[in-house]
């Protein structure tokens, strides 16, 4: 697929746009490479879904045969993984507004490195980007104060409906691009149940902050009406607290379950019975992409992202915001009917293999560069 511009008309496709999407479907191993340098800037926190796919989209764009920068927050845990995967790091503050190393810093950096496109992800790194002879796209997984993004010629968004909000905030729709995330393959890991669930038991899986936008308590209290069945909340943050307390109010603390954060949870969702996203707020939601990857059941919010990616399909299923009764009710529906179930997982896992897997986001994000940096070069 070309890359997907939110001015481009659908029946405006030009003969080179129809060649670009013919020669995105192919494999990346047939398609010309031509490789980039491009510079990764992010401020984000130690975990998180954007900071995770900060980390892949990364190593990928490396592996692949470009010459990619880290440029990073300081986080020793984050760069040993990079630096595992052979991605150049480079550590910086990147603290306040009153923290004037670290643009001076970064534009050094980016000086030396002279890359054909830098990508800021977030509001704190595209605040601090400094003025140079690269092009600047701000990557945005939320909606967040667009004044932050003054120093981008271009704006990505990781879904349709972030993109739409974009251009209706004032941005030029030509330049706002529609670029999903990836979510690992998970086709051939290998199952394993977390210790705190009984053999023989079905279990739930939840992942994410322990944040109120992300609605573990509705989830909780959901599991009074599911008799029998284990849910694990894998994240940490905050809510912890408050999380503990209520499922001993609801008398389901005995089968809630909450680990803290597992940064390999692959083994986890291939084991679990059922994925469930019951957030507030939720632009995207990886979770839901990465049980799509694991060919699971998947129950979300009808908000926001999840929306986008599953509604009017047969790949999920979506329950009301803040309904306790109408996530359990979702959530029995595939855990006692097989057949639905099945059916779930075997269309779950064809969609991510469409629109979700690594080869097909890669050539999106490919083509976006080499556009983006093909066109500054023509500005110039």
């Amino acid at each position: 697929m070309a890359v997907e511009t939110i001015g481009a008309g659908a029946g405006s496709a030009s003969a080179s746009q129809a060649m670009r999407g013919r020669e995105s479907d192919m494999s990346l191993s047939e398609r010309h490479f031509t490789p980039l340098r491009i510079a990764h800037v992010m401020a984000g926190a130690r975990s998180g879904g954007a900071e995770l796919f900060y980390e892949r989209l990364c190593m990928a764009q490396h592996e692949a045969g470009h010459d990619v920068r880290a440029i990073l927050r300081r986080d020793p845990a984050r760069e040993a993984r990079l630096g595992a995967r052979h991605v150049t790091t480079e550590a910086m503050r990147f603290g306040g507004r009153l923290d004037l190393l670290t643009p001076w810093r970064l534009r050094r950096s980016l000086k030396r490195f002279q890359p054909d496109v830098t990508i800021a992800w977030m509001s704190r790194a595209a605040r601090m980007m400094p003025a140079g002879p690269w092009p600047v796209a701000g990557r945005l997984g939320g909606y967040y104060d667009l004044a932050n993004y003054r120093k981008c010629s271009d704006l990505v968004g990781n879904t349709r409906g972030l993109t739409r909000w974009m251009v209706a905030q004032g941005w030029d729709a030509g330049r706002v691009h529609y670029l999903p995330n990836f979510a690992n393959d998970l086709a051939h890991v290998k199952p394993q149940r977390p210790d705190c669930v009984p053999e023989g038991r079905p279990f739930i899986l939840a992942l994410g902050r322990l944040h109120r936008n992300k609605a573990f308590d509705i989830l909780i209290r959901a599991m009074k009406r599911l008799p029998g069945v284990h849910l694990v909340i894998a994240g940490e943050g905050p809510e912890r607290e408050a999380l503990t307390g209520l499922a001993r109010g609801e008398g389901v603390s005995d089968r809630v379950h909450m680990p803290g954060w597992v940064q390999d949870s692959g083994p986890w969702l291939k084991a679990c019975d059922l994925l469930v996203c019951p957030s507030r707020i939720e632009p995207l939601g990886n979770v839901v992409i990465e049980a799509l990857s694991a060919a699971r059941p998947v129950v979300a919010s009808a908000i926001q992202g999840p929306e986008e990616v599953l509604a009017g399909t047969q790949d999920g299923l979506l329950a009301p915001t803040e309904d306790p009764e109408g996530f359990a009710r979702e959530i029995a529906a595939v855990l006692e009917t097989p057949a639905l179930a099945a059916s779930l997982c075997v269309n779950g896992r064809a969609r991510f293999e469409r629109e979700f897997a690594a080869p097909v986001v890669l050539a999106r994000w490919d083509d976006f560069l080499h556009a983006l940096a093909s066109r500054h070069s023509g500005e110039r």
